[in-house]
């Protein structure tokens, strides 16, 4: 079934709580919160995918801002599944991620950067829902970012700065990498599958010849965790080339980041945004036009395929 499908299924009361039911599995009190909840969950998800059909039909001026809201509303409905009083505080409201408040005289949005903080939805997201705990970055930078999206490649190797490398196909249990990637790496083979081998499946087997590593999995990966990221229109599986970008976060992550600085772009920003928008003068504005066209699909997939896997378990 398709995300967009299992949205339409789960639309209604009775579906929102038969769903949240299985959910809940291990809670005694799994059939009074399944209920307390329905509605709410129903809400957050129709919610959520009317802010990105609104984004999607648009002006460029406010599309970040309706794409932001859209995917908090998703992330909302998700965290219902798992933490059933979510929010359990007035603290989780906030965002999570700050900006910096003065931008610079010659400012590009490549070279801007967030800064994480310790409550709010980016790290209680991370952390019921990705299992990511005290994250150890205090800032992220656009352009890191970006480089982890492999929907972005194509622009990277237009101006010969290649950031990832395919290493599989979704459909696929095998994964080959380059031995040339272990300089870049600074690591020796073994520690360089010691490295990845927490983010795969189980490793069935691994083969070795003069030019890659092949590591052969139990199945085929999961689309939404990084380091290995799928491409939404090709289907293959993108993995870093450079150490410095080896971010181990999901995709989701990333896009969420970078969807909260625009926003406060396109809301506090007018004359910067609007002079992006009209004059285009320069590399900033291919990047977000392709990343705000990537996003208004690939996260509602992404979410979606999420709480349909958890239907599946």
């Amino acid at each position: 079934m398709k995300a967009n499908d299992f949205y339409m299924y789960i639309n209604t009361q009775q579906t929102a709580q038969e769903y949240l039911f299985t959910c809940y599995r291990e809670m005694a009190d799994r059939e009074a919160k399944s209920y307390q909840n329905s509605q709410t969950f129903m809400y957050y998800l129709d919610h959520g995918q009317k802010f990105y059909a609104n984004g999607r039909g648009a002006d460029d001026v406010v599309k970040p801002v309706l794409y932001f809201y859209g995917m908090t509303h998703l992330l909302k409905a998700y965290l219902l599944t798992v933490r059933p009083d979510y929010p359990e505080s007035t603290s989780m409201l906030a965002h999570g991620v700050t900006v910096r408040k003065r931008k610079k005289k010659q400012y590009t949005f490549m070279d801007d950067e967030v800064k994480l903080q310790r409550q709010g939805l980016f790290p209680y997201f991370s952390e019921h829902l990705y299992s990511l705990k005290n994250i150890s970055y205090e800032k992220l930078r656009m352009d890191v970012l970006f480089s982890t999206l492999p929907e972005m490649e194509d622009f990277y190797s237009l101006e010969k700065k290649a950031k990832m490398i395919v290493v599989g196909t979704s459909d696929s249990s095998l994964l080959k990498f380059p031995l040339s990637l272990l300089d870049s790496y600074h690591l020796t083979d073994k520690a360089f599958i010691h490295r990845v081998e927490g983010y795969l499946p189980a490793i069935k087997q691994v083969d070795m010849d003069n030019d890659s590593i092949s590591i052969r999995l139990e199945r085929s990966l999961d689309s939404s965790h990084s380091p290995f990221v799928t491409h939404m229109y090709n289907k293959k599986v993108y993995f870093p080339l450079h150490r410095d970008h080896f971010l181990p976060f999901p995709e989701v992550m990333s896009h969420y980041l970078i969807l909260f600085n625009l926003s406060m772009l396109c809301r506090y920003e007018a004359e910067w945004w609007g002079d992006l928008l009209l004059s285009r003068p320069d590399r900033d504005f291919p990047y977000i036009s392709r990343f705000l066209e990537v996003t208004s699909e690939k996260i509602p997939e992404l979410i979606g395929e999420e709480l349909l896997r958890k239907y599946g378990k």
